[in-house]
């Protein structure tokens, strides 16, 4: 275990899902150097038994799985919670990894990786998903309420169910609303750590309006054209 491991990380409960002995042992080996514990799935059917078993804090997920594929899997996580999900894929193709993450993934890795750029990511990922200092209490905007301390989103009183991701982006919007973001400016506030390209945005925050929508802030989350995203509240 390292000393510069923090509070969190050390007692963090990692999943690997891999159906490859080697590179199972070999992540798994790096997360508990790191303080971490983990458990490990080497198929579909059995992770899930072990998220609802296990209740891990994040999951590292392989795409390519026997019994049932990690899209699959990462699609019943989310249809019933919100833990954190990183996808590993030795696919290339940019229509894979945007369809985990239109399913809900927080980020993805592609294959070969170096073990110990995963664990920076599980880091990254976990720090984004856990609650910030309370100093940044509640922020309100309209309908909209923000408790970053709980990671708490509310609209109309009723609460969102969001992914760490979609809580990011969210957050950094309503601190200040009506400002028009880059995609950059929002990828480097979601997910500052990750390689993933810009155009990733579009996809978190296209099921962020759908689920805004669902909530009856239709007209909340504005596109602008040239440039990137608001939050907008019409006079």
């Amino acid at each position: 275990m390292t000393g510069s491991t923090d509070t969190l990380e050390t007692v963090a409960l990692v999943l690997v899902v891999e159906d490859e002995p080697e590179i199972a042992e070999i992540l798994e080996g790096y997360l508990r150097r790191e303080g971490f514990r983990t458990e490990r799935a080497s198929d579909g059917k059995q992770a899930l038994n072990l998220i609802w078993a296990a209740r891990p804090d994040l999951v590292l997920l392989d795409i390519m799985l026997p019994e049932m594929d990690g899209l699959e899997v990462l699609r019943r996580i989310r249809s019933n919670g919100h833990t954190p999900v990183i996808l590993l894929t030795a696919r290339t193709e940019d229509l894979d990894k945007l369809l985990g993450l239109e399913l809900g993934a927080d980020d993805y890795i592609t294959k070969p990786f170096s073990p110990r750029e995963v664990v920076a990511r599980v880091k990254a990922v976990l720090r984004r998903s856990a609650p910030p200092e309370a100093n940044k209490s509640i922020v309100r905007v309209g309908p909209l309420e923000i408790d970053s301390e709980k990671v708490l989103a509310k609209l109309g009183g009723e609460r969102l169910e969001l992914t760490p991701t979609e809580f990011r982006l969210l957050e950094t919007l309503a601190r200040t609303p009506g400002k028009a973001f880059t995609r950059a400016e929002l990828l480097e506030a979601a997910l500052p750590e990750s390689d993933a390209l810009e155009r990733v945005v579009d996809v978190h925050l296209k099921n962020l309006r759908k689920k805004l929508e669902a909530a009856g802030g239709a007209n909340l989350l504005e596109t602008v054209r040239g440039v990137g995203y608001r939050l907008w509240l019409e006079a």
